[in-house]
């Protein structure tokens, strides 16, 4: 009996080791993905709740730094630069402060973005762009803080940060015609040399058509600048095929083409590589 006891004791305590009590958070986290025009924006914060209280010029006091959120930092994303107000921007994470006043908000975008609220010591090096909105007064109050992107076109978005009878709206441009055009520019001109030497090894390494990763990996080399020598790794490749099609007298000149190559880059591993296939292929 005192042994089940003890066994019974033990599972208890074991079971109250491991359980975790699970409640919700005051300020529970959000991430907000969107896409503007081409460029893709994150924001990652906790939001809390009014809850009766005076938030601004109270809860969040007029003219001081605020971590505009709870919690970690309110942190923003952007994979492209971004102007705002005539200034970039950088792609990269950013953390997202504020400054509240009556009249006027000013909002800092922060290079460091691994503090829990504000800053200890505050690092004027790292505000990478701060600018000043004035505050929009709503006809509904917003119960829980909410950060938002919203006015979307191909060209533009704003960032929105609303709470209680209060918003503020950042207004950030995004390159989607430059990137755009690159994208139609790239596509327009064909593969490059790179598309086709990697079609061409996808064929040879998976038993494709060899008549097909030749055609491929001759474009490749055909297409190497006027005067500049042919990546070896090329005419490795090359040699590799022609061996697998039966040409071995002509997989042996151009691995000597890719030995010569090699050698001048002093690349030892290609050089034995083509050694061995050379002495290999050359056996009758």
């Amino acid at each position: 009996m005192k042994k089940f006891i003890f066994v019974f004791a033990m599972l208890i305590a074991n079971y109250a080791i491991e359980a975790q009590v699970k409640t919700p958070q005051p300020s529970p986290k959000s991430l907000i993905q969107q896409t503007v025009g081409l460029t893709e924006v994150e924001i990652e914060y906790s939001r809390p709740s009014a809850k009766g209280r005076i938030i601004f010029g109270d809860l969040v006091p007029f003219g001081k730094l605020w971590r505009t959120g709870a919690n970690a930092n309110t942190t923003v994303s952007f994979s492209d630069d971004v102007v705002i107000k005539g200034t970039t921007l950088k792609k990269g994470k950013y953390a997202l402060y504020t400054t509240p006043k009556a009249d006027m908000w000013e909002v800092v975008f922060y290079s460091a973005t691994d503090n829990w609220g504000t800053p200890e010591n505050w690092d004027a090096n790292k505000v990478v762009v701060l600018t000043n909105v004035d505050p929009i007064s709503l006809g509904n109050s917003v119960e829980t803080l909410t950060i938002a992107v919203n006015n979307l076109t191909n060209d533009s978005a704003t960032l929105d940060i609303a709470w209680e009878k209060t918003m503020v709206s950042v207004k950030f441009e995004v390159p989607t015609q430059k990137s755009a055009m690159a994208s139609i520019e790239k596509a327009l001109a064909g593969p490059t040399a790179g598309d086709y030497f990697s079609s061409a090894q996808y064929y040879f390494q998976s038993n494709g058509d060899l008549n097909k990763a030749l055609e491929y990996v001759n474009k490749a080399i055909s297409m190497v600048k006027l005067g500049s020598d042919v990546p070896f790794w090329h005419l490795r490749q090359k040699s590799l095929i022609q061996a697998k099609l039966g040409d071995k007298a002509g997989a042996i000149a151009t691995a000597k083409l890719s030995l010569a190559g090699a050698q001048k880059e002093k690349n030892d591993d290609y050089v034995k590589m083509n050694n061995d296939s050379i002495k290999e292929w050359s056996k009758k």
